[in-house]
């Protein structure tokens, strides 16, 4: 298994970045590999991504969801993977987002980009991505605050 952390400071507050970060079906907007994303219900996600020109469909269910704390996930079908998703308020109206995922490299090509940190990268520009894209919004375009535990 491989594993990561990379984390971002925003400049909005910790709920708006949480809310945002709910909106699992508009991560296509901010995550470059991301194809679609489909809510199957509060617990649900169903995945399609583009990598390297193939495609990749894979099942979560989110474990333990926190509003404004944490939302942790595992793979049920697909390649695996599981993680923590964590918004701390950093002062002012600043919320610093951190990403803990650990996967399983599948194929040669994945082993070999795991290697060289592309997938690290990926999910670096994807923070970034996520930034611009709720700063220059200053709201979230929707919420989910309910828990799982």
């Amino acid at each position: 298994m491989a594993s990561m952390h990379k984390s971002i400071e925003v400049n909005v507050p910790v709920k708006v970045a949480y809310n945002q970060w709910t909106q699992f079906e508009d991560f296509p907007s901010f995550m470059e590999n991301i194809v679609e994303v489909s809510q199957v219900d509060d617990s649900h996600v169903h995945w399609h991504a583009e990598i390297a020109g193939k495609h990749k469909e894979w099942d979560t269910e989110i474990v333990e969801q926190v509003p404004d704390q944490r939302i942790a996930w595992r793979t049920m079908a697909g390649p695996e993977n599981h993680g923590i998703v964590s918004f701390e308020p950093v002062g002012g109206d600043r919320t610093r987002v951190s990403v803990d995922i650990e996967y399983q490299p599948e194929t040669t090509m994945e082993k070999v980009g795991e290697m060289l940190g592309m997938v690290s990268s990926n999910v670096e520009e994807d923070l970034e991505n996520f930034r611009d894209f709720i700063e220059s919004r200053g709201h979230e375009t929707g919420a989910w605050r309910g828990e799982i535990h």
